[in-house]
């Protein structure tokens, strides 16, 4: 199988995207979207309005933290359906939304306070906490391990691949990161995130 370059550098192709702007999934009730995504996420809501393709139900529009929105359909009559989605082609497999590292412990505790299950795991060039939401579509918090600037991000990862890649490794880890950083003139500090196992079933 020929694999496609990974590069940071943007594709010749007839047009590019310029961001992500919203997602927008399917929902339960209002009530429940609400608790979950506000209450314990601390999304802000900033729009309530009809589903406009269908006026039946409401759509909900939550700032995820830095203007990027994430909407959702929510109908009264819909109950939560924590047991999990079905997953297939064309399925969402998870939602990420990204936390600040210096209060990964309050993310923990508050989950826990909260009644909801989570798994922590160290995902080589940064750490990620997994949950539910109120229909049991699985929900990811990652924590930067560095602090370098968000416009970099793209290149930083392009060269940690190239750098993996040198190295033989099957995926990205904190030293090919870390390589990386130290490459591109970036020397920030790590932060201070708990230990955890990588979660990556059978590959060294």
């Amino acid at each position: 199988m020929t694999e496609e370059p990974v590069t940071a550098e943007r594709p010749d192709s007839p047009f590019h995207t310029t961001g992500t702007d919203h997602m927008t999934i399917w929902g339960s009730n209002a009530a429940d979207t609400v608790a979950f995504y506000r209450d314990l996420l601390g999304m802000a809501l900033v729009l309530r309005q009809p589903n406009l393709d269908d006026p039946d139900q409401t759509h909900l529009f939550f700032d995820t933290g830095d203007g990027r929105i994430l909407t959702v359909f929510v109908s009264d009559d819909r109950p939560s359906n924590p047991r999990g989605q079905r997953p297939g082609v064309g399925g969402v497999h998870h939602l990420c939304f990204s936390v600040d590292p210096e209060r990964y412990e309050d993310v923990m505790a508050a989950l826990e306070e909260a009644g909801k299950q989570y798994n922590v795991f160290d995902r080589g060039i940064f750490h990620s906490l997994y949950t539910t939401d109120n229909n049991g579509l699985v929900i990811e918090l990652t924590a930067d391990k560095y602090d370098y600037p968000d416009d970099r991000t793209a290149e930083v990862l392009a060269t940690a691949q190239r750098i993996r890649e040198e190295a033989g490794a099957d995926y990205a880890k904190d030293e090919h990161l870390q390589a990386a950083l130290e490459e591109l003139g970036l020397d920030p500090e790590p932060y201070d995130l708990p230990a955890a196992e990588s979660g990556v079933g059978g590959v060294e």
